[in-house]
């Protein structure tokens, strides 16, 4: 893989571009898509927040945890982390087609209260624009 960018594209369409594969990855990937999604590229880091991320499923576990009548056993944060954890290298994948730059870390979380997840992306160097 490069380690820099190949072809010259601005910050901004870096970040569009990104936010709308990851968009696109979380439709085609679990069948859910976010209502916003928003990237940031700050120096050797790329930082993504997707609105409305949580699934209907997701959303009708958290409802029947919160039901005393309705006898739900699963675990919706743990459902949620082990989700984060099999997307992660889709999520690796789309930043470094679009970045040319090696990710060399990624932490992602979800808040099941406001249904927003963040990524945080580690790059090996900070990306050059055009």
């Amino acid at each position: 893989m490069p380690s820099t960018t190949t072809r010259k594209i601005t910050r901004g369409q870096a970040q569009r571009t990104l936010s709308q594969k990851i968009q696109k990855l979380y439709k085609n990937q679990i069948g859910h898509s976010p209502g916003k999604v928003t990237c940031q590229i700050i120096d050797n880091t790329v930082v993504v927040i997707a609105e409305d991320a949580l699934t209907k499923l997701e959303q009708l576990l958290i409802e029947g945890e919160k039901d005393e009548s309705t006898p739900v056993q699963v675990d919706v944060e743990q459902v949620r982390s082990d989700l984060d954890t099999a997307i992660r290298p889709l999520f690796v994948d789309v930043i470094q087609e679009i970045l040319s730059i090696e990710v060399v870390d990624v932490l992602s979380d979800t808040t099941l209260e406001t249904g927003r997840t963040a990524i945080v992306a580690v790059l090996a160097e900070t990306p050059h624009f055009g």
